[in-house]
């Protein structure tokens, strides 16, 4: 069984564009949540919609881990990603399914992306809360309320799937946010990007 068949939907922003390329994808049977601005749920909608055209306001989150000298773990998105592949993310992002709590999705993409299981950490909360919309060239949209997610890891022993993660870095968070000539040359996610900057406004 695949991650995206058992819970939470792998990668906040897998769907492919429209036009020129509308054949069949596997977003096309998945549902995300659609909510207003204050994330309050509005239904169901198809995943492939809601990341296609002008997309469609649903639910995410990212979630951010930590050792315990205050390095973030950074994920590389796999180049089979649809969009922002190879852009590097907070630790791991996705949608949580319906009755899924975001520390419930959170535990279960650590697990099957990272190999990383409850035991290896002990304080995982939601931290924060923001919506954004972004364009990636003309091949889809993000437009997300998107809850974020930190934890310590005690444990930093990993197993990522290579269907997945593309590459995994330590950095030192406060200076990965001070040096942004630097971070630039990673190119981050939008949604990381944007947690990191109102984690020190």
């Amino acid at each position: 069984m695949s991650s995206e068949d058992a819970g939470a939907s792998s990668g906040p922003d897998e769907a492919p564009g429209s036009g020129a390329d509308d054949e069949y994808h596997e977003n096309a049977e998945q549902a995300v949540i659609a909510v207003d601005e204050n994330d309050e749920e509005q239904g169901l909608v198809n995943r492939l919609d809601a990341h296609t055209g002008d997309g469609r306001r649903h639910r995410a989150f990212t979630s951010l881990l930590f050792d315990e000298e205050g390095r973030i773990l950074l994920a590389q998105r796999s180049p089979k990603k649809r969009l922002w592949d190879t852009y590097w993310d907070g630790t791991v992002a996705s949608h949580p399914i319906q009755g899924q709590t975001q520390v419930e999705a959170t535990r279960q993409r650590l697990e099957e992306e990272l190999g990383v299981t409850p035991d290896q950490y002990d304080d995982l909360r939601v931290t924060d809360r923001f919506e954004y919309k972004r364009y990636y060239m003309d091949e889809g949209v993000e437009h997300e309320v998107c809850a974020v997610l930190k934890a310590t890891l005690l444990d930093t022993s990993l197993d990522p799937d290579t269907d997945e993660v593309g590459g995994l870095m330590w950095v030192p968070y406060e200076r990965l946010h001070e040096h942004p000539r630097w971070y630039r040359q990673l190119r981050l996610c939008p949604w990381f990007e944007i947690a990191m900057r109102r984690d020190f406004e």
